[in-house]
């Protein structure tokens, strides 16, 4: 495993002048060995070649998780406290487009399985 390289460019200070960029050099800081970089999975391209119909329930699915997940962070444990119109707001709230009945029925769904 690396060690993660963090590059900082100059700052100003009270006067207004440049202070570590003016050579062009970065400084490097490296990250302590006690405590690794947080790992994050790498970002896929979705398949090719599939139908339409897979891409729309994958991004459906997609959405309907980051708005359950709203919704529980927002204090909603039951299916029957999220209505349509909740579930529309917290969509804005979040800013993301308005989801469907479909959708919305599917965020609930999400919502009883996490009793």
């Amino acid at each position: 495993m690396g060690v993660a390289v963090i590059t900082t460019t100059g700052t100003r200070t009270e006067q207004g002048r440049r202070t570590g960029a003016s050579t062009g050099a970065a400084k490097r800081v490296r990250r302590p060995a006690g405590r690794p970089a947080p790992s994050v999975p790498a970002k896929r391209p979705l398949p090719a070649g599939l139908p339409r119909e897979w891409y729309e329930s994958h991004n459906r699915r997609l959405k309907a998780m980051r708005l359950a997940i709203a919704l529980l962070d927002t204090g909603v444990y039951h299916p029957a406290n999220a209505s349509n119109r909740r579930i529309r707001t917290t969509a804005e709230r979040i800013g993301i487009h308005p989801p469907s009945d479909t959708t919305c029925r599917m965020v609930r769904s999400l919502i009883h399985d996490a009793d």
